[in-house]
C-alpha cells in the first residue's frame, strides 16, 4: 500500500489495518515510515525496496502522485498483476499504464 500511515485519523491507517486482520499480506510503501512497522507490517522507502514480488499495488496518495507511483509499479519484474487507485484519485494517462514521467504520447 503506496502512501500507508501511521497516523490513526487516516484513511489509509484504517485500511491497512483492516486488510491485515482479514489474512491479507500487506507491506507498507511510505518514504517516512521507511524501516518501521504499523501494526506489525513493515514498511519501505520504495516500491522498488520491497524484497519480493508485488501482487497488487493500492495507491493512498493524491491525483498529482499517482503516476509517478503507476511508473514505480510499472518498472517491477514481474509486473503488478493489479494497480489500484483509491476512490477520487484520478490520473488519466497513469490508468493507460503511462503514468506521468516518461509518458507517451497516444
Amino acid at each position: 500500500m503506496v502512501g500507508a500511515s501511521d497516523k490513526e485519523r487516516r484513511p489509509s491507517y484504517r485500511v491497512f489495518g483492516f486488510l491485515l486482520a482479514r489474512g491479507y499480506q500487506v507491506i507498507g510503501v511510505n518514504p517516512g515510515l521507511a524501516g518501521k512497522s504499523v501494526h506489525g507490517a513493515a514498511f519501505f522507502k520504495t516500491l522498488a525496496d520491497v524484497p519480493e514480488p508485488i501482487d497488487m499495488v493500492d495507491i493512498f496518495r493524491n491525483s498529482a502522485a499517482a503516476g509517478g507511483v503507476v511508473n514505480e509499479a510499472l518498472a517491477l519484474e514481474p509486473k503488478p498483476k493489479v494497480i489500484w487507485m483509491q476512490l477520487g484519485v484520478r490520473d488519466d494517462a497513469a490508468a493507460r499504464g503511462r503514468g506521468r514521467l516518461g509518458s507517451k504520447s497516444s
